[in-house]
């Protein structure tokens, strides 16, 4: 029982992460807290489906399809869509009507259905169209620049931007980056003082309530069936 996953960088400025994964005698896995929202797009006993995932904000469990075929796409912190709110999307999504093995509808258009390889293709058509917006400030927050507005112009772009707060964001960010080292087998007193936690009860804390998994079951790899790729360390994509 396993969720089998490959996953890439993108060059992309609008795109964190593309994403591939094949369940195999899986019905249901644990959900992990996201900070992106993004598009997916799966094929299970013949049919095709899309939808629209929204930023997590905590663990959960969720169905899988068993034998499907996933490919994701990732959207870059900042960016947003037009006809949905990305804070109408936390902890929530949004399944797109329509959906053929090649096409899907969006925005009110219809779109090709990426694969891996061209999902950075699709994502600049949307740009294009005015589909996907990116607001420049939460960029610069993110590189660490201080914009000239008020921290509270900044907090309340973020948000909408976002549908998260900053403090959210590292929150989240920071907690899967944990999962991934203590996975690689950092030891938990390692994890803490490179990034930054108080002590190794505040790691637990965070591990489970936004990976829902225990340092020692990520060291030990038992982790069962997660909706995260513990190894992004490959550049190439394979199901």
């Amino acid at each position: 029982m396993e969720l089998r996953f490959g996953t890439r960088q993108s060059d992309s400025p609008w795109v964190d992460t593309v994403w591939t994964c094949t369940s195999e005698q899986v019905t249901e896995m644990t959900s992990v807290a996201a900070v992106c929202w993004g598009l997916v797009f799966w094929q299970h006993d013949g049919r095709a489906y899309a939808s629209i995932t929204g930023p997590e904000t905590r663990t959960g469990t969720a169905p899988v399809p068993e034998g499907a075929n996933f490919t994701g796409i990732e959207f870059a912190v900042g960016t947003s869509l037009r006809a949905v709110p990305t804070s109408a999307l936390v902890n929530a999504g949004l399944e797109l009507p329509d959906t053929t093995r090649r096409t899907f509808r969006l925005d009110g258009a219809r779109w090709e259905t990426p694969g891996p390889d061209d999902a950075e293709a699709l994502v600049e058509r949307l740009v294009r169209a005015g589909i996907v917006a990116r607001d420049p400030l939460v960029a610069e927050v993110l590189r660490g620049h201080r914009p000239d507005v008020s921290g509270r112009t900044v907090e309340r772009r973020f948000r909408a931007a976002t549908g998260l707060t900053q403090g959210a964001v590292r929150q989240i960010e920071r907690a899967r980056t944990a999962a991934g080292l203590l996975a690689a087998g950092d030891p938990a007193a390692d994890v803490v003082a490179k990034l930054d936690y108080f002590d190794e009860p505040h790691l637990a804390r965070a591990l489970r309530s936004y990976i829902g998994r225990t340092a020692g079951q990520l060291r030990e790899g038992a982790v069962g069936p997660i909706g995260l790729d513990l190894d992004q360390r490959s550049t190439s994509i394979s199901a």
